[in-house]
């Protein structure tokens, strides 16, 4: 089934909408660099001197190997109506700078024009703001930066509208790209053009899409080669519709690349991972042999579709849905393991990627990864594989005697070689056993890790290997969470909650008939932060306006809270008009 899209916002799109069935799967990206040695969430990477622009292969897929790994400007220049209308700060060189020390070797600009352009028939893009993107531009490149621009938002703002206003469409997208063309022809060949970020088309059927965005790949091409200068041999990167990496749409692609008889093409996709693991639905909240498969068999199909018939393609973005959506919808050891897995899919089938950051990744008024381990994770799997294990959490409960826990080791052709709470080596035999991939923790050094069992994390241990970065894992004190009765109304509805050291993995929703309640009616399991969100601070968990307004009336709903540490919680909830009432009974 065809992957439906939801209206492009100030978010990374969570481009499924809450009842998507799990049939519908999204798409994304990915990368390859050099190794941190250490692991955790405070040390910084150290910054690398900018490097001088080195010539651009006159080979197209050498060129895109050497744009490897790539990052993503998003939600600045794409932003609507201005650069800083999402939330992010003005873009500086600085940032630029900052962001090639990091190890990137390209970045790509998404750029929206719509709200910078006149009326018909010129649509005339304001002097000011392609200025603009050219500062930027340019400062990448001095950076020694490979830089794609695009034209981004657009896709859905007006050039979905082609079907039924082919004509005007088409002498708009023509004539934005006659005027990028002519502003940056004199750029050097780092300079990348892509033709439209995610293109779709409204009332059109399948056919008539693959027609239409045909005509605007080959309109584009023809448009940039036609403008002279450099653009006569610039690289040019055309994507499938929605940049979905489906079969059917890939084929089409090359199809158009083949027909254009031009060595400096590149096909573009995205990829955001296995749908309902990527935003937590369906119950699928690990990274596990479906979602696993999902990304192999992705990544298997761009390398057989495009790398081994000869046309280079960049993973134009990749990530999770829900990592953008808001905290926690995707635990972090699982999103550890998604980007390790995908890192390496990416490597073997010859892919360059690009990772999508709207802010989420990197802040760009503190010039510093948010989450510095993940990134050291990212970076390792640009160039080697890292082990990792069932699970970077264990969980020991407040009262009775603690007993051994086992965590499955995924050594991805690594050997174990220690395990350490801080710089002291935990002792094989004593402290743990090691069989084969089965790492047990024994109970007395449980017991001596969780000292008092003050609830949440007592001890932080850290897994080593022979290569890639150590894995964590987290001994955790913990009791069954605790909820109590409440009212609210639908547009403000919170369970106050008492976590109790635990951590909230999904959702369930039934009637009493047994019947699925809540928007995303063909799973019993909801949505994260999109039907629902934990607040360990204000300790509640919301019940969002979107989950309780698809409730039935007056019929009392089930609820069944999973935590991470395998305890469940049974809550009711009743809506009746605008009121909401919860209890535990």
């Amino acid at each position: 089934m065809r992957k439906q899209q939801a209206p492009q916002h100030r978010r990374r799109r969570l481009r499924l909408a809450v009842g998507t069935p799990l049939a519908l799967i999204a798409a994304g990206v990915l990368a390859y660099g050099a190794v941190f040695g250490t692991f955790g969430g405070d040390a910084e990477p150290h910054a690398a001197a900018a490097a001088a622009p080195a010539p651009v292969p006159g080979d197209a897929t050498a060129a895109v190997a050497a744009m490897q790994p790539g990052w993503n400007l998003g939600n600045s220049l794409d932003a609507s109506p201005e650069e800083t209308s999402w939330g992010q700060p003005r873009t500086t060189k600085a940032l630029l700078d900052s962001v090639r020390a990091q190890g990137f070797k390209s970045i790509r600009i998404p750029v929206t024009w719509s709200d910078h352009q006149g009326a018909a028939p010129n649509y005339t893009i304001d002097p000011a703001y392609m200025s603009r993107v050219k500062q930027v531009v340019d400062w990448a490149i001095t950076d020694g930066l490979y830089v794609t621009i695009d034209v981004h938002h657009d896709s859905w703002m007006w050039t979905s509208k082609m079907s039924t206003d082919h004509d005007q469409v088409l002498a708009r997208f023509d004539a934005t790209w006659r005027q990028i063309s002519s502003a940056f022809r004199n750029e050097p060949a780092q300079l990348v053009f892509e033709s439209v970020n995610e293109p779709q088309f409204d009332n059109a059927d399948n056919t008539r899409k693959a027609q239409l965005l045909n005509e605007l790949n080959a309109s584009f091409h023809r448009v940039v080669r036609a403008s002279g200068g450099n653009n006569k041999n610039r690289l040019l990167m055309l994507p499938t519709e929605v940049c979905t990496p489906d079969q059917r749409l890939m084929d089409g692609l090359v199809t158009t690349i083949k027909s254009l008889h031009d060595s400096r093409l590149i096909a573009t996709v995205h990829y955001y991972g296995y749908f309902p693991f990527s935003v937590n639905v369906a119950g699928s909240t690990r990274f596990d042999a479906q979602a696993r498969g999902d990304l192999d068999k992705t990544f298997k199909r761009m390398h057989d579709t495009f790398v081994a018939q000869g046309i280079p393609v960049v993973l134009g973005e990749y990530g999770l849905l829900g990592y953008d959506n808001g905290p926690g919808a995707v635990e972090r050891g699982e999103m550890l393991k998604y980007f390790e897995a995908l890192g390496h899919a990416a490597r073997t089938n010859k892919v360059t990627t690009v990772l999508w950051d709207n802010g989420s990744f990197y802040d760009r008024g503190k010039l510093r990864w948010k989450d510095a381990g993940l990134y050291r994770q990212i970076k390792s799997s640009w160039t080697t594989r890292s082990a990792t294990a069932s699970s970077d959490s264990v969980f020991v409960p407040k009262s009775g005697p603690a007993k051994d826990r086992t965590l499955t080791l995924n050594l991805n052709g690594a050997t174990f070689t220690a395990l350490k709470q801080g710089t002291t080596k935990l002792v094989n035999g004593r402290d743990y056993t090691l069989s084969g991939n089965r790492l047990t923790l024994k109970a007395a050094t449980l017991t001596r890790l969780v000292g008092d069992r003050s609830l949440g994390v007592n001890a932080t241990l850290q897994a080593g290997f022979s290569r890639g970065v150590p894995w964590r894992i987290q001994v955790v004190t913990s009791d069954t969470p605790v909820q109590t009765d409440t009212t609210g109304t639908t547009a403000s509805f919170r369970i106050p909650t008492e976590f109790r050291g635990d951590a909230l993995a999904t959702m369930q929703a039934t009637y009493a008939d047994g019947g699925n309640a809540g928007p995303t009616s063909w799973t019993p399991y909801q949505q994260f932060n999109t039907a629902f969100a934990p607040d360990y601070a204000k300790k509640t968990i919301r019940l969002t306006p979107a989950f309780l307004s698809a409730l039935k009336d007056n019929k009392r709903v089930k609820l069944t809270f999973h935590f991470w540490s395998g305890a469940t919680v049974t809550y009711h909830v009743t809506k009746s008009g605008s009121t909401v009432t919860g209890t535990t009974s």
